[in-house]
Order: structure tokens, then C-alpha cells, then sequence
């Protein structure tokens, strides 16, 4: 199929005309050091006590970083990018804050200013350096830390800052809300592909993002003839198909409760035994790993990624495929919050194999895979974007040594950062989406 989209241009300049003339959050410098420091010590549980009293500052996790190996600018360490919430631990929370305190400086607004360049700009959150420390510790967890203190603290970029306050006040995103899914559902239906919108009960519930619905349309009408071809009750719901979590990423938690107790409330209205996620790491991540803990009760019906349905169809014998062998062959790049942190890793490449494609690996594959650059809604940010396209050098390089025909990837984000990286840098290795390479392939 070949629904009309917005081009990658148009969406940049959509972003970026949504941030000018909003004002920023008016506090003065001594509010915002307490809010950060309040929240530190709201998120600082013991888990997070015994990493930071753990941490040799041995700098190992550095090597595992996308920003710091492009750089090679000891800044972008991770272990560097959590230093403001360490200091704050030794001075007021430690056992041992007695010894620490004075000789260890409180935090300024300066501070602040400093690591909201270091933990929205030049971290994506991909934790691939938690893999890495020689002590076990969750490195990421406390970057993420830092980011919740500084969203306190006013200092969440204007880029993130105007899609949370939309996400929430207005349960749109980047204007997309449910008469634009309604249109969009009416085009896909027009060119012969059923899509049950709004049923008061179904089995499973398709989410969507409101990047798909601008960027990628065709994955969303590719999701639905696979639904439709493994015989699946199912619906997408208008008031209630949002995916994409911009609390989790600005480290907003009500922000993200909200966004999540959205779905889960027309889930259990409409007896939904499985909520399918569309193309979107950080949203699989938010309502497979958080949704539970944030409704304070486990889930009534099961999360799954796409890859995870489709592998389970294709074994049950409820979906078949065409495998055509005719040497074509691609290489998987693995979304970090959907294999590193969600463990989808096999499913994707036994799918891709059982369509006859070759799959060639990168050198760092599934749980070590390098993160594409974008992640945790970097790829919105305007003042990353050289950060971003170092980041993807470090793809390109190892795509290249694939040798490859195309790079298949299960998230819009990531695809939305790589195939930014390649115009910017000449690169014309095709980037796709796994589900609509599925959908191509759908056995008559």
C-alpha cells in the first residue's frame, strides 16, 4: 500500500514550529535546586542507594556508550551523566553523610543547567551501559533519576516540554488525535483494508502512535491486514490508541500514569485480553514494564510487540507467509527498549527467516546492540541533532559491514533517526518497518 505521509521535513519543521514563542517554566534558581533535590530524594529507594554506594568510578561504562565512543568526550561517560544525584546522596542521605558533607558541595543551578545537556541530549536511556559495569549497576535507572529531578526543576527541553503538556492537557500529539486517526482509518478502508475501529468488545486492541499516523500510515494499515489475515477479534479504539509515553521519556510520572491509565481503563471497558503495541520501543517498554506498577495492580490482559504476535501466529499455524528466496537479505536493528529491556530478540529474526530473507548480523546484535541515537525522544530535540548524527555513524559502519540490502527495524522512532542519518549523510541503504515487511509477504 501507499498511503499519502507527511515527509521527515515537514514533521522536523512541525516540531520546531510547536516550540516557538511558549515560554519556559518562570522559578527562581533556589525553587529549582529544591524541587530537583526533593525529587532525588523522593526516587532514591535502596535499590538505587546501594548502586550509587557500589560505583567504583571506574569508567568502563563509558566504552559502552554510543555518544561518549563518537566523542570520545569524557562528559558523555555514563557514569559522569548521574554525578549530581551521587553528590546528593553522599551529602544527605548516605550512612555516611556525616564524613561526606564537608567536603562534598551541595548542587547549584548551574549543575542543572550542565546535566539537562547530558541526560536529554546525550543519553537516549538505551541501557547498554548497565551491561557493562563490573558492579552490577543499573546506571541507566539513575541517569533516569536525573531526568526527574530536572523535569522537578522546570529544565525539560522546550521540544518535550510542549508535546507532554499536549499529551496531557489534550490527549493529542503533534496534533494528531482522534478525528486524524478516524481519516486516516477511512484511507486505509478505501483501498480494500478492513480496519474495526471503535467496537465496544474485541479480544485484542491495536495501538497506534501519532508519528505513525503522520510518518508511517502504511504500518498502520500493514498491522491490520496481518490482524485481519491471522482471523484476530480485534479493534482500535479512537479514544484510546495513543502508545507513545512522553511522561516516561521527560521523567514526568503523573504525565505517564495519565497516558497510561488511558488505555488500561478502555482495555477493561471493552474486555481486551491483549493489547497489541505498535512499532514503538520506550511505548512497549512503558506498558509491558510500568503499566502495572503504575496502576498499582497487575494488568488484566497481555502486552505483546508485534514481533511477539506475529512469531506466535506464525507457530500456531494462524498466519502464513510467503518465503521467497531470492537472495534478498537484511540486517535487524534491534530497539533498545524492546530486546535490551524487553528481551524481544529471537522472535523478529526467526520471522524475517521464515520469509526467506537472509539475515546478516552487525557486529553488536540484540542485547548488545548499539541504540540508533534517537531514543527516549531524542529525536525531537533540535539541539542533539549533531550528537545524533555521530551516534549514527557508528550504525552506518556496522549496517556497511553487513553488507546488506535493506535494514529492518521494529520502531518508528529508530527508523525515523536512521533514515535521518542516512539523507544527512548520502547513505542509501533503505531503512523499513518489520511490520509492513511482514505484510508484504502475507501467504494468498
Amino acid at each position: 500500500m501507499n498511503i499519502e505521509a507527511m515527509s521527515l521535513q515537514d514533521f522536523r519543521a512541525k516540531v520546531q514550529q510547536q516550540c516557538e514563542g511558549v515560554p519556559g517554566q518562570e522559578l527562581s534558581d533556589e525553587e529549582r535546586v529544591r524541587r530537583a533535590k526533593k525529587m532525588f530524594m523522593k526516587k532514591l529507594n535502596g535499590h538505587r542507594a546501594v548502586d550509587l554506594d557500589s560505583c567504583l568510578q571506574c569508567g568502563m561504562c563509558a566504552e559502552a556508550c554510543h555518544f561518549y565512543e563518537a566523542t570520545q568526550n569524557e562528559k558523555y561517560a555514563p557514569v559522569y551523566k548521574y554525578r549530581p544525584l551521587r553528590r546528593f546522596y553522599r551529602r544527605e542521605m548516605s550512612p555516611m553523610r556525616w564524613f561526606y558533607r564537608p567536603f562534598t558541595r551541595d548542587i547549584t543551578v548551574e549543575d542543572l543547567k550542565e546535566w539537562r545537556h547530558l541526560v536529554y541530549d546525550a543519553c537516549t536511556g538505551c541501557g547498554r551501559c548497565d551491561m557493562i559495569c563490573p558492579m552490577g549497576i543499573k546506571i541507566s535507572a539513575a541517569i533516569r533519576v536525573v531526568r526527574h529531578g530536572l523535569a522537578a526543576a522546570g529544565y525539560v527541553p522546550d521540544e518535550m516540554r510542549v508535546i507532554r503538556n499536549e499529551q496531557r492537557d489534550q490527549n493529542t500529539l503533534f496534533g494528531v488525535g482522534a478525528e486524524q486517526l478516524k481519516a486516516l482509518v477511512a484511507k486505509i478502508s478505501a483501498q480494500g483494508v478492513d480496519i474495526p475501529l471503535d467496537r465496544e468488545q474485541a479480544d485484542v486492541m491495536l495501538l497506534t502512535t501519532a508519528v505513525e499516523v503522520l510518518l508511517f500510515p502504511d504500518t498502520l494499515a500493514a498491522s491490520a491486514r496481518i490482524l485481519n489475515k491471522a482471523g484476530v477479534d480485534w479493534t482500535i479504539r479512537s479514544d484510546a490508541f495513543e502508545a507513545a509515553n512522553v511522561g516516561i521519556i521527560t521523567g514526568d510520572d503523573p504525565t505517564m500514569a495519565l497516558a497510561i491509565r488511558r488505555i488500561v481503563d478502555k482495555a477493561k471497558a471493552c474486555s481486551i485480553k491483549t493489547v497489541l503495541m505498535p512499532e514503538s520501543g520506550h511505548a512497549y517498554q512503558t506498558m509491558r514494564w510500568e503499566g502495572a506498577t503504575e496502576m498499582g495492580e497487575a494488568l488484566p490482559f497481555e502486552v505483546l510487540s508485534m514481533p511477539e504476535f506475529i512469531s506466535a501466529e506464525i507457530q500456531a499455524g494462524r498466519l502464513n507467509l510467503e518465503a521467497r528466496s531470492n537472495g534478498a537479505s537484511v540486517t535487524y536493528h534491534d530497539p533498545c527498549r524492546l530486546a535490551r529491556k524487553g528481551g524481544v530478540m529471537q522472535q523478529p529474526r526467526d520471522v524475517l527467516a521464515a520469509l526467506g530473507l537472509e539475515v546478516r548480523e552487525t557486529p553488536t546484535n540484540q542485547r548488545e546492540n548499539y541504540c540508533c541515537g534517537g531514543g527516549c525522544g531524542e529525536f525531537v530535540l533540535c539541539g542533539a541533532a549533531d550528537l545524533r548524527q555521530k551516534a549514527f555513524e557508528i550504525k552506518k559502519r556496522e549496517f556497511d559491514e553487513t553488507g546488506a540490502d535493506k535494514v529492518v527495524t521494529g520502531c518508528a522512532n529508530c527508523r525515523i533517526n536512521l533514515m535521518i542519518g542516512a539523507d544527512n549523510a548520502g547513505w542509501e541503504t533503505p531503512v523499513t518497518s518489520f511490520v509492513e515487511t511482514v505484510a508484504d509477504r502475507l501467504a494468498n
